[in-house]
């Protein structure tokens, strides 16, 4: 009997070493007039053009005009590395951006987004700024009602002189989190 009074006083304790892993959200964190906080922090590239490999991170912030709908503003800081004896360069951007997440497709706890940017890039072995672009698709998972984990992928093209290229467009992968905070209402 003793036995089953401590099994069952076990089974009743919460697991609180667990952490949480996803949050019914719906769509409280998109509607309009709240706010989008986060960034890119690995974000992994290969350059068509220059046989170049990057890392970038990517701040960003926005706004939500409509359910589902942000626009906001990217900025972009990275290294590129090339084969052989090329020296690696620096690069920054920045970049308005707009988002959209899509409501077919959709869970509690995650969203498909689609995000298209263009704005201005430069790196240190050019002195030119020049036109930057990307378009990408990717999943926002939720981990509590106001922070998800979202992977993206992507094409990205820049007009910058780069290793003696005058272009460079590549795929990318990015891992990263956004915090969505509530606005005003």
């Amino acid at each position: 009997m003793l036995l089953a009074v401590v099994f069952a006083a076990s089974a009743q304790q919460p697991d609180i070493n667990r952490p949480q892993t996803s949050a019914n959200v719906g769509m409280a964190p998109i509607q309009q007039g709240n706010w989008i906080v986060g960034g890119s922090l690995g974000s992994l590239g290969y350059s068509f053009e220059g046989e170049s490999f990057n890392i970038n991170i990517n701040p960003r912030a926005g706004y939500f005009v409509s359910d589902g709908l942000a626009i906001g503003l990217s900025l972009n800081g990275g290294l590129v590395t090339y084969p052989g004896d090329t020296d690696n360069l620096w690069t920054y951007g920045v970049a308005p951006f707009v988002r959209y997440y899509f409501p077919g497709g959709a869970s509690a706890t995650g969203r498909f987004f689609g995000q298209g940017e263009v704005g201005i890039a430069g790196s240190s072995g050019g002195s030119d700024v020049d036109l930057a672009f990307g378009l990408g698709a990717g999943y926002a998972h939720f981990i509590t009602q106001s922070v998800a984990l979202e992977a993206m992928v992507g094409y990205n093209y820049s007009k910058a002189t780069v290793a003696n290229a005058t272009a460079q467009s590549g795929l990318g992968v990015s891992l990263g989190f956004q915090i969505y905070l509530p606005g005003q209402r």
